[in-house]
């Protein structure tokens, strides 16, 4: 009978245990080098792009770039991301935390990446955050176990490196990775995937073993000027003009073709395909297109809110005083707009900001500023267009005097703006608050402003940035090229990152997903390498058609417009350098 007893045990035993151990990766891990350590420590050659299935824009982009970008004050701190991480010389520490009741793991923390970048997996299945949410280094990951291994979805990533020799991602790459631990021994397949540069994932392993001896020690980065050049200059190789290419193949004894990546490198007939291979560029943007109809605010920092109302941003200052809002987007979605606003606050609208005079930043002007009411009789602004003012009790709307010039020729008095100013900046104190309107000149137009809310410090950028397509250059406003990367490069100045090159100063821009200061880096980098591509164009006397033909911009047209916006970008750019 007790035999029988411990057989029917042990048959209960194995129908009612799960079919894979849940390996736990608690511990102190250290990385593991075989056939990657070329990579991994010294790091990888300039032109290695072996095993990447890359397309013809990373080719180019990895072909521009420059180790001099490191040097950069705005850059010298970026860590690896999530995707690239794993594979320094770094050692790692990772952790859990465990809900209090329940005892069910909610997360992992992983701390000890190459730069520390230190990320955190979310067991409990929470949702993921809104498309318009700011990107991270880390990006934002859930996991769940899947027989004996942790699968780990990551989203929200910024730009970065896939390989540190300029082979990049973009900030619309996700992540599947596979935690597989066999004893004291750690592997993670990661897999990316970017509609931008990738023609399918991008796979590679990476391997650990269990090490209790190990130092994970802290890194503080300082940024310091490691090479003089005038401000704003990006370092980068003009097309066709990078010397170094070459040198991986000949060392290597490799033919030059196969060190170009493409999945297509990798099978046996690759020289019969490398010879009838031509370039192939985006035809369109890779950027989700916006939901017209759709209204969401985010909370940002502070007294600052981003509200999302169609794919255009518009800012809002909430607290005691009422409500400040920059930009006012359409007239035809002023009232959802509206709605919005009064879930967040009972207070009247008191002041609108108009970044510029285009519709889509104030074609609410008249909807808003007469559902609101001024602080105080008649307002800051009564002194100009007093008549309106005491007729119509409403918000004031402020500006820059190139907006109203502009608008009174084409709107009803009732949008116009109510006070302007001419000078390099106008200040306000509201919701306890410095709030600074500053003039940046002849960038998307003559009349541009960006808003700085100092103590909850949140930049409103308006169309000088734009994370969803290139810079629109009104020329007939007196919009410029230069003025853009001037503009960016103001707004630079103005923020200061947290730790690791993120957070710290936020910034909303015109049109896309909330930013930081890392995120206008690479913004700004790329209209300052189209610009340069452009004038080294002209310089060699190439007229705009062959311009337009030769596609300048054709390594960034999968992230921000191949359409017929993308031939309109580069004739202002190829204009206003005439100019």
């Amino acid at each position: 009978m007790l035999r029988r007893f411990f057989y029917f045990t042990a048959i209960l035993t194995r129908l009612t245990a799960p079919a894979f151990a849940q390996m736990d990766f608690v511990g102190e891990w250290a990385p593991r080098f075989h056939e990657d350590q070329p990579e991994r420590i010294p790091g990888p050659e300039l032109g290695d792009y072996l095993g990447i299935p890359m397309n013809d824009a990373l080719r180019l982009r990895a072909d521009s770039w420059d180790a001099g970008l490191i040097t950069m004050p705005e850059r010298q701190c970026n860590p690896h991301p999530s995707t690239y991480a794993f594979r320094g010389p770094a050692n790692l520490r990772i952790s859990k935390e465990a809900d209090a009741v329940t005892q069910d793991i909610v997360s992992y923390t992983i701390y000890g990446t190459f730069g520390r970048a230190t990320r955190v997996i979310w067991m409990d299945q929470r949702e993921r955050p809104s498309a318009n949410a700011a990107h991270t280094w880390a990006g934002f990951s859930l996991g769940q176990w899947d027989g004996g291994a942790l699968t780990v979805e990551t989203t929200h990533l910024k730009a970065g490196y896939l390989r540190r020799n300029g082979v990049i991602h973009s900030d619309l790459a996700s992540m599947t990775e596979h935690f597989i631990r066999h004893g004291d021994h750690l592997t993670i397949v990661t897999l990316v995937r970017d509609p931008v540069y990738l023609t399918e994932p991008f796979i590679r392993t990476t391997d650990f073993v269990m090490d209790l001896g190990q130092h994970v020690a802290a890194t503080p980065c300082d940024v310091s000027v490691e090479a003089v050049r005038p401000k704003g200059a990006v370092p980068h190789h003009l097309p066709g003009a990078n010397t170094f290419l070459t040198e991986f193949a000949e060392r290597s004894r490799l033919p030059f073709a196969v060190t170009r990546g493409g999945a297509w490198t990798s099978l046996p007939e690759y020289r019969r395909l490398v010879a009838s291979a031509s370039p192939v560029f985006a035809a369109e943007s890779m950027v989700p297109s916006a939901d017209e109809s759709a209204v969401e605010v985010l909370p940002v920092r502070g007294n600052v809110f981003m509200l999302v109302a169609g794919g255009r941003n518009i800012v809002l200052s909430v607290g005691p005083e009422g409500v400040l809002m920059v930009d006012t987007a359409l007239a035809s979605v002023a009232p959802k707009i509206a709605a919005a606003i009064q879930k967040l606050s009972a207070r009247p609208i008191r002041y609108l900001i108009n970044t510029n005079a285009d519709a889509d930043h104030t074609g609410g002007n008249a909807f808003f500023a007469k559902l609101g009411k001024p602080i105080g009789a008649g307002g800051a602004g009564s002194a100009l267009f007093a008549d309106i003012a005491a007729a119509d009790q409403r918000a004031e709307i402020f500006a820059h005097i190139n907006v109203l010039n502009r608008m009174a020729s084409t709107t009803e008095n009732v949008a116009w703006p109510t006070n302007t100013y001419f000078s390099e900046s106008k200040e306000l104190f509201f919701n306890d608050e410095a709030v600074q309107i500053l003039h940046l000149p002849a960038a998307h137009s003559d009349g541009d402003s960006v808003v700085f809310f100092r103590r909850s410090d949140v930049i409103a950028t308006g169309d000088i940035f734009d994370t969803t397509s290139y810079p629109r250059i009104d020329l007939a406003r007196g919009g410029s090229i230069q003025g853009v990367i001037d503009g960016l490069n103001r707004i630079l100045d103005l923020t200061i990152p947290a730790a690791q090159q993120e957070g710290g100063t936020m910034v909303i821009p015109g049109h896309g997903r909330l930013c930081d200061e890392a995120d206008v880096v690479e913004y700004r980098d790329m209209v300052t390498i189209v610009r340069d591509r452009v004038q080294d164009m002209k310089a060699r006397r190439m007229t705009l058609d062959q311009v337009k033909a030769a596609r300048p911009t054709r390594d960034y047209d999968g992230r921000y417009g191949a359409d017929a916006a993308t031939d309109v970008f580069v004739e202002a750019v190829y204009k206003s350098l005439q100019k």
